[in-house]
Formats: C-alpha cells, sequence, structure tokens
C-alpha cells in the first residue's frame, strides 16, 4: 500500500506537468525536487512488488481508499512511504504483520518504516516470525460503533471548535468541560500529536512506550467558566481503565491517526469510551 505523491496530487489539481511547475515557481519551490521524490516512491513500489513471491496473491491499495478495502487474515502489509502510513493502515488489521518501507531514507523519521525496499523477499518470507507488538488505543460508542488507533484519538468539534461534553474518568471524578478536544494517544503516538501537546504543558503524565500497555489523554484549551471547568485535563490510562465522554454538543467527531474522513459522530448525549485495546499492532 501507498499513498499518493506530491506530484500525483498536483497532476490532479492542475492537469499538466507544465502548469504544476508554474504553481511551484510561484511559491519558491521547483518541480525536480517533487519529481525526484515521486521517482523514488515509484522505485521502491516497483522494487517491493518485484519481491513478492510469483504465487502469492496480492494487491494495492492507496491510502485514501482503506475505509473501503478488506484485509485478509493471512496477509502481509507492507506500506511504502511515511511512517503515517504504517499508522494508517494500522486500524484496518487485526493481527497481520506490517512492513513498513521508507522510499527515502534520511527524510523520514524511520520509527515506523524502518526498512529499505532492498532485501524485501526475504522479508516477506519470515514477515510473521520477527514482530513487535505496539499498543492501540480504540473508541467505543453506546450504540456498538468501534474505532481503532495506533497513535491516538482525537474526540472534539469536527472544525476543533468548541466542544462540550461530560467527563468522566477511572476514578468516577465527573466534570462538564468545553474544549477544542481530547487527544489519548500511545506510546507510539506519543512521539507525535501528544508529545506537541506535552511540550506545552508545565506537568504532564507519564508517556507510555510503545509496547506499554497504557495510554496518555490530553484535554485542548479546556475553558474555566461557571459552567465549565478545567481540573482533569491530562492523565494516564492503565490496560483496564477508561474515560467516558459523553457529548453536549449536536455534532462531535472521533477519528484516529489523523484520517478525518473515517470518523464516528456522537449526537447529543451519546457517549463514547476510550481505552488501551486487545487488538495490537505486528510491526515487522
Amino acid at each position: 500500500m501507498s499513498r499518493r505523491s506530491e506530484l500525483d496530487e498536483l497532476l490532479a489539481r492542475h492537469g499538466t506537468l507544465g502548469a504544476a511547475a508554474y504553481f511551484l515557481r510561484q511559491r519558491g519551490r521547483d518541480l525536480d525536487e517533487v519529481t525526484a521524490r515521486h521517482e523514488a516512491l515509484r522505485a521502491a513500489l516497483t522494487e517491493v512488488g518485484a519481491a513478492v513471491p510469483a504465487d502469492w496473491r496480492r494487491g494495492h491499495v492507496e491510502r485514501a481508499d482503506l475505509p473501503r478495502f478488506l484485509f485478509a487474515p493471512e496477509d502481509v502489509v507492507v506500506a511504502v512511504g511515511q511512517d503515517g502510513l504504517v499508522a494508517n493502515v494500522a486500524k484496518y488489521l487485526d493481527g497481520q504483520p506490517v512492513i513498513g518501507v521508507d522510499p527515502e531514507p534520511g527524510r523520514n523519521p524511520g520509527v515506523l518504516s524502518r526498512h529499505r525496499p532492498a532485501g524485501m523477499a526475504a522479508r516477506l518470507r519470515d514477515a510473521g516470525r520477527h514482530t513487535e507488538e505496539r499498543t492501540m488505543v480504540v473508541a467505543r460508542l453506546d450504540d456498538g460503533q468501534e474505532l481503532y488507533g495506533l497513535n491516538e484519538v482525537y474526540v472534539g468539534h469536527a472544525g476543533h471548535q468548541s466542544a462540550r461534553y461530560v467527563l468522566t474518568t477511572p476514578d468516577g471524578d465527573r466534570e462538564r468541560q468545553s474544549s477544542s478536544g481530547l487527544i489519548a494517544g500511545t506510546g507510539t503516538g506519543a512521539t507525535g500529536w501528544c508529545a506537541s501537546i506535552a511540550r506545552e504543558r508545565a506537568a504532564v503524565p507519564p508517556l507510555p512506550a510503545p509496547g506499554d500497555a497504557a495510554l496518555c489523554w490530553f484535554v485542548r484549551e479546556a475553558w474555566p467558566s461557571p459552567a465549565t471547568g478545567v481540573r482533569q485535563t491530562a492523565g494516564r490510562l492503565t490496560a483496564t481503565a477508561e474515560l467516558e465522554l459523553t457529548s453536549e454538543s449536536e455534532r462531535l467527531v472521533v477519528f484516529a491517526d489523523g484520517l478525518e474522513s473515517d470518523a464516528l459522530e456522537l449526537s447529543w448525549g451519546q457517549r463514547v469510551r476510550i481505552g488501551v485495546a486487545a487488538r495490537r499492532l505486528r510491526l515487522v
């Protein structure tokens, strides 16, 4: 699997290479750089595709189509792209091993996409035997819908404006809040969005490691008023603990790992519970 390159997106928007080049020049950028990155991705996809054994069933899916793609239990998933692509696919898997391939070494951190295209044949054959498990987070609505994430889940207004809700912590403390949303993240996500929030706080809970069965959570920009409080704005959840959020807005959304197009919706009075998922990512 992969996602469209920047060049693909420019051509979809502008139609021709000439128009794309003019658009980039107006912004002080060069088409050659974009083209080189596109070719690096294509070369990596070609090399990975050639490494797949001839008798294996194969398929290719783009990031935008993940919500409509059905993975089989015996699949081995190869994500060719930046680290976030591994997080994007993780929420749709249940035990299948994932190999993250970095097409541009040195440009990406390589936390999840840690392999190079070369040598993929051996990695594919041994994919199920050399994996590490990473904790995932799950959000469950009171109507039975579920949403999984590898990095984090967000609960709040679809436009990141003020969301009103009642937050209940694992010890039973309830607080009515108005904020720009709540983030609950794993140890993998503790290097991303959660890390950005934690750096702005004077006191934060200990952030979990990627394999820890624990989550960290943060309320963004809680607003103090006669009707809303700011006591409960950060914490840590153990494996069996859950946060509960009851919507007091007409429409709140829950999405994971930045995929806002694949979201659950809460109407007034609906509840969502957030905790450590039993499902885990198997990262090669």
